[in-house]
């Protein structure tokens, strides 16, 4: 199973490192989670500058595609070279985006008629852009998710974790993570 966590130069580290810390739980299936962007190395919003373990078309092969929010997400947004990299096919492939990157994803076509959560930020864009956005953490259609919040990347996990594994793994895997005392009322 490989699974893209997509990321661009100002990217939210909180979007990308809980999804792929959460997801990484599930390697006794042989999950293959990749940090993937256009470079070899990004840097994100508070200038933490990590290695990209895949480069962009590695997004093109996934199973699984999560996008997370970046603070260029608008430029990228109008970047047709960069975005025409990207050929994902929500009838094969698990999509989600968090935050800005549901403006990708609209961008993208990948939202059509899918109701979208984000970030209060990123909410006139991708209102203005004709989305119809809802005021929850996560919403999901289909092979299509959205969430809205910097905490909310848990609800893109374990939604990925639910649709290819199942009910008790995604449990297993969201109590590990949630905070003592709190792991009944996060399941």
């Amino acid at each position: 199973m490989k699974i893209a966590i997509l990321i661009f130069d100002g990217f939210n580290e909180l979007d990308s490192f809980i999804a792929a810390g959460i997801l990484n739980r599930i390697k006794e299936r042989g999950w293959d989670v990749q940090i993937t962007s256009p470079s070899p190395s990004v840097v994100s919003m508070n200038g933490v500058t990590i290695m990209s373990q895949q480069s962009l078309e590695f997004v093109n092969i996934a199973d699984v595609v999560l996008f997370g929010s970046e603070l260029l997400t608008r430029d990228i947004a109008k970047d047709s070279h960069l975005l025409s990299r990207l050929n994902l096919d929500p009838s094969k492939q698990l999509i989600g985006g968090q935050c800005s990157g549901t403006l990708l994803m609209f961008v993208l076509g990948l939202l059509n008629g899918v109701a979208a959560c984000t970030d209060l930020t990123t909410k006139p864009w991708v209102i203005k852009s004709g989305v119809e956005v809802i005021n929850k953490p996560f919403n999901a259609q289909g092979n299509i998710a959205t969430a809205g919040g910097c905490l909310a990347s848990q609800y893109l996990a374990t939604w990925v974790i639910y649709k290819l594994v199942g009910k008790q793994q995604a449990e297993a895997a969201i109590h590990y993570a949630s905070p003592v005392s709190e792991k009944v009322q996060y399941i």
